[in-house]
């Protein structure tokens, strides 16, 4: 599947122009959490926004408010800001278990803090309760049918951090149409991966916000959440954007052998 890729450096983060609905969504109220549901111990409104907030990062595993309805082919632009530990923005995902658990799977737009996370993993994409770390930051990231990922640095990851603010409000923005998704912060492209893992990739599904589990005391805040419907997307092909030959090549983790119990 991999082929020479006959685009200049600077047009690797470039998207396909797609027909868009004409009109932003706000999905949230600047008030109350009408329209979303988490646990009520963890999240609340404050200061005019969505805050997520544990004093010892003992929740029990991973906790998510989650927006009441499904997305597709969207862009959401929204403003976060984090102090402590590790949150995310899950997109096309779903649950796993009882919906009252808000315990969820699937892509993940990672934010993380500065502090002793140093920021790590911010705009990263994830997947979560999946197939792990997709995309690296500053990277384009190209995921065979088999699950290899093919990664091709674009800008250093390094150097990204320096526009992120810490402990402070941030823009993320997020675009995903059919088999292509792709992060910014800021206005800088952090991550952005073609998914031709159809056995594994997700096309729809819901959209929540994370709070990490065992990270000790964290606040994380979400406001001017806006949300936009894109129509007339099509599928990106292997033949329209392949695999360069030049990228870096990672292979599909190997399942765990099952171990009988005696």
């Amino acid at each position: 599947m991999r082929r020479t890729l006959p685009l200049a450096l600077s047009l690797l983060f470039a998207l396909p122009i797609v027909a868009r609905a004409d009109d932003w969504e706000s999905l949230f109220n600047g008030k109350d959490l009408s329209g979303w549901k988490g646990k009520t111990e963890l999240w609340a409104v404050k200061e005019g926004a969505i805050t997520g907030y544990t004093k010892d990062g003992k929740i029990g595993g991973n906790s998510f408010l989650v927006w009441d309805g499904k997305v597709k082919d969207f862009e959401l632009k929204l403003k976060f800001k984090i102090v402590g530990g590790n949150s995310g923005i899950q997109y096309r995902s779903k649950n796993v278990g009882k919906p009252e658990d808000f315990v969820i799977s699937g892509y993940q737009a990672d934010i993380d803090s500065a502090g002793k996370r140093k920021q790590q993993f911010v705009g990263i994409l994830y997947e979560e309760k999946g197939r792990g770390f997709l995309c690296n930051r500053g990277t384009k990231t190209w995921v065979d049918t088999n699950g290899t990922r093919f990664e091709k640095e674009v800008v250093n990851g390094d150097e990204l951090l320096k526009s992120i603010k810490e402990d402070d409000w941030n823009e993320y923005h997020i675009t995903a149409m059919a088999n292509h998704v792709k992060h910014q912060i800021n206005g800088k492209t952090t991550a952005e991966v073609i998914d031709f893992q159809k056995d594994k990739r997700a096309s729809e599904g819901l959209l929540a916000f994370q709070i990490h589990d065992g990270m000790g005391e964290m606040t994380v805040q979400f406001k001017d959440i806006q949300f936009k419907k894109l129509t007339g997307v099509e599928e990106v092909t292997a033949k329209g954007m392949p695999i360069p030959t030049d990228a870096k090549k990672i292979e599909a983790p190997k399942p765990k052998p099952k171990v009988e119990k005696k």
